[in-house]
């Protein structure tokens, strides 16, 4: 019977507890730090530049205990040319294992240990740091300095506690530019930069949980303002397992949107990947009794007319047939959204024997889409097939064809056992393919050139006596206050958080004034060029008491910071103090009469005749004013005045509201 899974949109909790799905994540979040890690080369210059290009080779090494890690023998099995490319501005000999480690950077230490009381986590007294291999290449030396800071926290979400297992230090790996074919291509400037990596326990039960818990750390990231923001600063690893199943690892997530589609993708993929294995079992096949057989057929399909195949023997390349006994209609059961079983053997065939020219392979399960059935038939005969197996294609050269077929029969074996244990790569569409093989529990070993480093309790408690305000909580006393579901998000993650309190709470600023400076106004400056950055916390203070105290006006406010920042800019060597703008602007505040014998003089110089309706009028008077008026008079209190010199209360009410 074809395997039928729910659609994602009819997906309920229950659904999902019925096939016991279990989510856990891991967040790598980049810091924002002076140097690398364990390196004094600068941390946060990018660039596609490079001064030379570095060729290296993996190659699987035994273990201590005589034992090789099976991503290792898969690595082999690639046969892959590294390539690095390397700019003297922000790599040294360390990152290529050529200069012993430095002591880990202080300010990555301090920040890390911030966010693991954040996440409540019991701490480590002492620092061991330890390898972690990493062999796709993405590391130079083939292994990651890592530790681990904190075990055993947990955050709040909906009233039940989300457990958090450990919190890791580490370096983060090098830039991938392409991986075609045999080459793979690195940019080694992001190489060694401190990564916290945040990791829970499989506690989410529903894509939108694990969703909703990664939105959490990250605004707990966010609001220690000590990490960095942007594509490429952050990624999520998500878990997921179902009944049955095994654990198994998506990598690389970008955007936390993402994350429901892929887990309910790769939970429906793991039911099908049952289902299949029951199946076969019904069929008598096991990983015991499976039959193949694979051979050369390139003369037998040379007048095909499928262009992939026909391109590729024209080419001089080689076509062979792996035939699957017992397999016939299984390769076209879906295992994700509008994905089958055959895309399981195509992403082994690309990512292993490196066949990445798309459309790496065709079966018999589709004869209509590739080859006649007359051809398949014919194939059939020649490889003693019957009509219950099925047959795939594949070409390329001599040893990635062998290379291959090997990975055919290894994932059909695989088949017969259930789920393997992969690391899969998050795709843009919510579905995800394979990576390469989950590495071992062994793949980290102690750290010989580095001592152990100890976590005085005094440092803990310094850190501990500046922790940010939660951020849940400080999201609760921002809507207590009266903000928006948006200003409320903005201003949780805005590194002027404590600035706004400030303003609020020491100067009885409106909370909806002060979120709109301190927020989108500070957005809107680093919109238009200018970096609300030179402006520091004590003087935008300093403009917000002038205002508090009736010396300036409340649309005087952002004019004042606008032209701080505007001189600092085009003067940067020039000393510009905030007092210095207020009194060259004179933005005082007009009194009542000031404002009255402004309005009336431009009514005066008003010609009446060019406007065909009072609104129109008053539209262009509020403009003329509020020009002449900037930062010295209330809007809305203008819009007063003009309308009662006017005598159009009740025609330019809309626009007066409007234009306040």
């Amino acid at each position: 019977m074809p395997f039928t899974f729910k659609p994602f949109h009819l997906m309920s909790p229950e659904d999902y507890a019925g096939i016991g799905l279990r989510c856990g994540l891991e967040v790598h979040r980049q810091l924002i730090t002076r140097t690398k890690l364990f390196c004094r080369c600068p941390a946060g210059r990018y660039s596609k530049d490079y001064d030379a290009e570095i060729l290296r080779h993996m190659r699987p090494t035994l273990s201590e205990l005589g034992e090789y890690d099976g991503t290792a023998l898969m690595e082999k099995k690639t046969r892959k040319n590294i390539h690095y490319r390397v700019h003297h501005g922000t790599v040294c000999t360390y990152e290529f294992d050529d200069t012993p480690p430095f002591f880990m950077a202080d300010d990555a230490l301090d920040a890390a240990i911030e966010l693991a009381l954040l996440l409540r986590l019991n701490l480590v007294s002492e620092l061991h740091i330890a390898r972690k291999q990493y062999l796709d290449g993405s590391i130079p030396t083939g292994f990651q300095r890592t530790t681990i800071l904190g075990v055993n926290g947990w955050i709040p979400y909906k009233g039940r506690k989300i457990g958090i297992r450990q919190l890791g230090l580490e370096e983060d790996a090098c830039r991938e530019v392409s991986d075609i074919g045999h080459d793979r291509v690195y940019l080694t400037d992001r190489l060694g930069m401190p990564l916290v990596e945040p990791v829970t326990e499989p506690d989410m039960r529903t894509p939108q949980e694990a969703a909703d818990v990664a939105q959490i750390i990250r605004k707990l990231c966010r609001s220690t303002g000590k990490v960095r923001t942007g594509i490429g600063t952050v990624r999520q690893d998500v878990n997921v397992s179902v009944k049955g199943g095994t654990r198994v690892e998506v990598k690389g997530v970008p955007q936390i949107w993402r994350i429901p589609r892929l887990v309910y993708n790769e939970a429906r993929r793991q039911c099908a990947l049952l289902h299949i294995r029951d199946e076969l079992r019904r069929r008598e096949i096991s990983p015991e009794t499976l039959e193949h057989r694979a051979d050369e057929v390139t003369r037998i399909v040379a007048k095909t007319r499928y262009q992939p195949l026909r391109s590729a023997i024209e080419q001089g390349l080689r076509v062979k047939c792996v035939v699957l006994k017992g397999f016939a209609g299984l390769l076209n059961e879906e295992t994700q959204e509008h994905t089958t079983f055959a895309k399981e053997f195509s992403d082994r065939v690309r990512v292993i024997a490196c066949l990445t020219h798309l459309p790496n392979m065709a079966h018999s399960d589709t004869a209509s889409e590739s080859l006649y059935g007359r051809d398949w038939q014919k194939l059939g005969r020649r490889m003693s097939a019957g009509s219950n197996d099925a047959l795939i294609l594949v070409w390329g050269n001599e040893a990635d064809t062998e290379t291959a077929c090997q990975e055919v029969v290894l994932r059909a074996r695989e088949a017969a056992t259930g789920v393997p244990s992969d690391t899969r790569q998050a795709l843009k569409d919510g579905t995800n393919g394979f990576e390469r093989v989950l590495p071992g529990a062994d793949r980290m070993y102690p750290d010989t050139d580095l001592p152990p480093l100890a976590i005085p309790q005094d440092r803990v408690e310094r850190i501990r006596k500046r922790l940010p305000e939660f951020v849940w909580d400080r999201e609760a006393r921002y809507r207590a206050m009266g903000l928006s579901d948006e200003m409320v998000e903005a201003l949780s993650l805005s590194p002027r958080g404590e600035l706004f309190s400030r303003l609020v709470d020491e100067l009885g600023t409106d909370p909806t004034f002060a979120a709109v400076v301190t927020c989108q106004r500070m957005k809107a400056f680093r919109r238009s060029g200018l970096n609300p950055e030179l402006l520091r916390d004590d003087e935008v203070m300093e403009v917000f008491k002038a205002y508090a105290h009736g010396r300036l006006a409340r649309e005087g406010v952002v004019k004042v910071l606008r032209r701080t920042l505007e001189t600092r800019t085009r003067e940067p060597d020039r000393e510009v103090m905030v007092a210095d703008v207020l009194q060259a602007l004179n933005a005082k505040p007009l009194s009542d009469e000031e404002m009255a014998a402004q309005v009336k003089a431009a009514v005066d110089r008003l010609d009446d005749h060019r406007f065909s309706t009072s609104a129109k009028r008053h539209r262009h008077l509020m403009g003329v004013l509020m020009n002449d008026l900037a930062g010295r008079a209330d809007g809305g209190r203008v819009a007063q005045m003009v309308a009662v010199t006017l005598g159009t209360h009740g025609d330019c009410s809309a626009s007066a509201e409007g234009r306040a």
